[in-house]
C-alpha cells in the first residue's frame, strides 16, 4: 500500500484536531500499521500528548523545515508501538516568517518528507488552526486531508474558505491532494443544537462526512496531561470507542480510492 499522507486542517482552533491526531494514530497502529505523526503546530500539543518532554529536543519540525536536520533524525519513537512522531516545539512559529525568503518555501515539508528513507503506512500531519504557510506546507505534502469540525454553533463558519483553500493548492501545488472527509467532533447527543448541527452539515456535506461520530468525553480531555493517548489512558470510554471505529472505516475508504502519483 502507498503511504496515505493525511492532513488535518481546520483553522478554527479547539475542534478535536491533535486530539484526533493522537487517538486515530493510535488505533490504527493497534492494526499493526507503522504510523507517524507529524507534530505542525508550534504549540505542540500533539508532542505533549504522546509525553514527550520538548525542553531538551535536539530535532524538531522546525529544524526538519529550516534544513538544520534531517526528517529521519528528528524522528522520535512513542510509547505506542509501530508509532512514531515528529516533535514540534515553540520554535515552529517562527517558521511562517524564516520561510518567506525561501526558494519553494511551500515544498519543504514534502521536499523533507521525501528525502526521508523510513518506510509508513499512514503519516498525519497535525496543522495549526491557520490557513498560513505551515497549512500550505502541510496540504502539498498530503495526499488527503481531513477536516474535523466541532458541533456547535458556527461550526460551518470558516470551512468555506478551508474547502477553497483545498482547491487552490489541488489545482496548483498539489494536484494527488483528495477531500477524505469531515469527522464531527464534541459531540453531545443530549444537546439539541449539536443534532441539528450534525443534521445541517450531512445536508450541505454529504458523504464527505464520516459516520462515525467523536462524542464530547472527560477521559477524552483527562488523557494528555497523563502523557497517554486517550486509547492507552482509557480504552473503554466512548471517546476511545469512537476513534477505534473512525480508524475501520478510515481504513474502509482508503481502500476504495488510490492516491495519485506524485507531483513533481
Amino acid at each position: 500500500m502507498a503511504t496515505r499522507i493525511i492532513a488535518l486542517s481546520n483553522q478554527k482552533g479547539g475542534v478535536g484536531k491533535t486530539t484526533t491526531a493522537v487517538n486515530l494514530s493510535t488505533a490504527l497502529a493497534a492494526c499493526g500499521n507503522k504510523v507517524l505523526v507529524i507534530d505542525f503546530d508550534p504549540q505542540g500539543n500533539t508532542t505533549t500528548g504522546f509525553g514527550i518532554d520538548k525542553r531538551n529536543l535536539q530535532h524538531d519540525t522546525y529544524s526538519v523545515l529550516m534544513g538544520d536536520s534531517t526528517f529521519d533524525q528528528a524522528i522520535l519513537p512513542t510509547q505506542v508501538p509501530n508509532l512514531s512522531i515528529l516533535p514540534a516545539t515553540i520554535h515552529l512559529s517562527g517558521a511562517e516568517v524564516e520561510l518567506v525568503p525561501a526558494m519553494a518555501r511551500e515544498r519543504k515539508l514534502k521536499e523533507a518528507l521525501d528525502a526521508s528513507q523510513q518506510n509508513f503506512d499512514y503519516i498525519f500531519i497535525d496543522c495549526p488552526p491557520s490557513l498560513g504557510l505551515l497549512t500550505i506546507n502541510a496540504l502539498v505534502a498530503s495526499t488527503d486531508i481531513l477536516v474535523p469540525l466541532q458541533c456547535e454553533f458556527l461550526a460551518m463558519e470558516g470551512i468555506s474558505q478551508l474547502f477553497k483553500t483545498f482547491e487552490l493548492v489541488k489545482k496548483n501545488l498539489n494536484p494527488r491532494l483528495e477531500m477524505l472527509g469531515v469527522l464531527l467532533t464534541m459531540f453531545d447527543k443530549r444537546n439539541n443544537l449539536a443534532n441539528q448541527v450534525e443534521q445541517d452539515v450531512r445536508t450541505h456535506l454529504g458523504n464527505k462526512v464520516f459516520e462515525t461520530v467523536i462524542p464530547r468525553n472527560v477521559r477524552l480531555s483527562e488523557a494528555p496531561s497523563h502523557g497517554a493517548p486517550g486509547l492507552i489512558y482509557d480504552v473503554r470510554a466512548p471517546g476511545s470507542q469512537a476513534y477505534i471505529r473512525l480508524a475501520a472505516e478510515l481504513m474502509q475508504r482508503l481502500m476504495h480510492t488510490t492516491p495519485r502519483p506524485k507531483a513533481a
